[in-house]
């Protein structure tokens, strides 16, 4: 069993980032609903547990309440379990131990400098190494008016005296501001301090042990029975399909799909690096005539989700059939590559949200297909995956490339979809990911891409007016998707891109760039 360190989400929108932090530590991190019984967390056995920040106020008539018995966990040892409250986590450990929060005169919100108080008494080891006057992101409506007993400020800024806390009685730590943050200048290190200083954590856990300890369960899971899987080329089908060969061999079977609305040169693309770089078993289908011929007039984004997801079940299940004819059985298992946020997400303290993502690599696959799950990922983050599939040698140019939502190319055209409309945007798209690449700054920006939109305007071109369709490029910068900002590419850059949009792809004759965060827009368009 790997040390452990357990997040109570409360409801934060940084959440996520905490687990993210920790485990960029060595230290392996998971998050449960604040709502989890007290009982099951114990049986973890954590080295240490984590309250999270969330939106509401600790006396609102709907605020999740601290259960008082995670305060008194105690390790197989005898040790107490410490505990570190973020924001209104540290709120909710204060107010059950007899502390005064109330609602500040006004909501504190952005960067303040933190001074540390007691340095080198014995109670500052959740901040070494931090200096004073250090940045730290503040996100509050309520704060501490009064400790309770048995506490002592260890940090304040200029406008919160009570920025960090420490209990005397047991390894009990809180603070206001938020350490999960970019914004935080040594928000990781303090975040390792209370894993290792704090906690006591070694830190085991690494994509390379990940890799043996998986590589063990599938063989042991599987044993002489056979594997699907939904190939897509993104980053988690690859990463899974390259992990799962590793571990089974030709016992797993991949099925690639050409849905008509891939980028350019990814069909032939996947297919190299699958059967040439790895030797595996794989199915390819061109079915983009079936596809285009379902999205013909189709406008509505979400219709042409529905209409891609169902026609790929259609393409999956008569290819399974094949290989089930090929092995006169059918594969007992559906490998996914379905990612830790999906189970954070289905398992929220406020219920399952009510839409869930369906899974872009397997298209939202129906439970009556009657496979059991095969899901290596489901523990981990993206980076994670990314850190694995190059211990895997799976090639850069997969394990690296940016987000590609489940329907392809269909929502990068606003409209309907046609084969004249997706040559257009596929062009434009590869000029734009190719020089990004050439100009090393692929990597410097979190998803980048062509939109083509549905309006045509005039322009001039060898003498001649011309009335042609626009293309817009989007390049964002994002730690995780949840947020965005628009990259802020250098103008000659820019220019370089779209006069070579313009002059190479014929019925394009105007580019422009989107500027818009997230929220409010979103990264894609439709």
């Amino acid at each position: 069993m790997h040390e452990r360190i357990i997040i109570l989400d409360f409801g934060s929108q940084y959440t996520q980032l905490i687990a993210r932090r920790i485990r960029e530590a060595g230290v392996y991190s998971e998050i449960h609903p604040c709502t989890i019984g007290v009982e099951d967390v114990a049986a973890k056995q954590p080295h240490g547990l984590v309250l999270s920040g969330g939106p509401c106020s600790i006396y609102d008539d709907e605020a999740p309440q601290l259960d008082p018995r995670f305060l008194d966990l105690t390790r197989p040892d005898g040790a107490p379990v410490p505990v570190l409250g973020i924001c209104y986590g540290l709120q909710a450990m204060a107010h059950l131990a007899g502390g005064g929060v109330e609602r500040a005169d006004r909501r504190e919100f952005g960067r303040a400098r933190i001074q540390v108080v007691g340095r080198g008494n014995g109670h500052a080891d959740l901040f070494a190494n931090v200096p004073d006057e250090s940045t730290v992101w503040m996100s509050h409506g309520d704060h501490l008016t009064e400790l309770p007993d048995g506490y002592e400020v260890i940090a304040r800024t200029e406008n919160a005296p009570v920025a960090a806390v420490k209990s005397h009685d047991a390894p009990h730590y809180g603070v206001q501001f938020h350490p999960e943050v970019v914004h935080t200048d040594f928000g990781r290190q303090i975040l390792e301090n209370f894993a290792y200083e704090v906690c006591g954590c070694h830190g085991d856990w690494t994509p390379a042990s990940f890799i043996e300890e998986q590589t063990q369960a599938i063989r042991e899971q599987v044993g002489d029975r056979h594997v699907i899987l939904g190939l897509s080329g993104g980053v988690d089908s690859s990463v899974a399909a390259a992990l799962i060969d590793r571990a089974i061999g030709d016992q797993l079977h991949c099925i690639f799909v050409n849905n008509g609305v891939l980028r350019k040169g990814e069909w032939t693309q996947v297919q190299d690096t699958f059967r040439g770089h790895f030797h595996m078993d794989l199915h390819a289908v061109d079915a983009t005539g079936r596809f285009l011929d379902n999205l013909d007039g189709v406008v509505d984004p979400e219709e042409k989700r529905t209409i891609i997801g169902n026609t790929f079940i259609d393409v999956f299940e008569q290819e399974t059939g094949r290989i089930t004819e090929e092995l006169g059985h059918r594969p007992a298992f559906l490998a996914q590559g379905t990612l830790y946020p999906d189970v954070i997400e289905s398992v929220s303290f406020k219920g399952p949200s009510a839409t869930i993502k369906t899974h872009h690599n397997v298209g939202g696959l129906p439970e009556q297909l009657d496979f059991e799950l095969i899901e290596p990922f489901r523990e981990l983050f993206k980076d994670e995956v990314r850190a694995i599939g190059r211990l895997l040698d799976v090639p850069e140019p997969i394990v690296g490339r940016h987000p590609f939502p489940g329907p392809g190319l269909a929502i990068r055209i606003l409209g309907a979809v046609t084969p004249e409309r997706l040559r257009l945007v596929r062009e434009a798209d590869a000029i734009f990911i190719n020089e990004l690449r050439a100009n090393d700054l692929y990597d410097e920006v979190w998803q980048a891409f062509a939109v083509l939109l549905p309006v045509q305007t005039v322009g001039v071109m060898g003498d001649e007016r011309t009335y042609e369709n626009v293309c817009a490029l989007r390049a964002v910068t994002s730690v995780d998707g949840m947020t965005a900002d628009w990259a802020q590419l250098p103008h000659d850059f820019l220019g370089h891109v779209a006069n070579r949009i313009v002059n190479e792809v014929p019925g394009i004759n105007r580019a422009v760039y989107d500027i818009s965060s997230k929220p409010p827009a979103t990264i894609e368009w439709e």
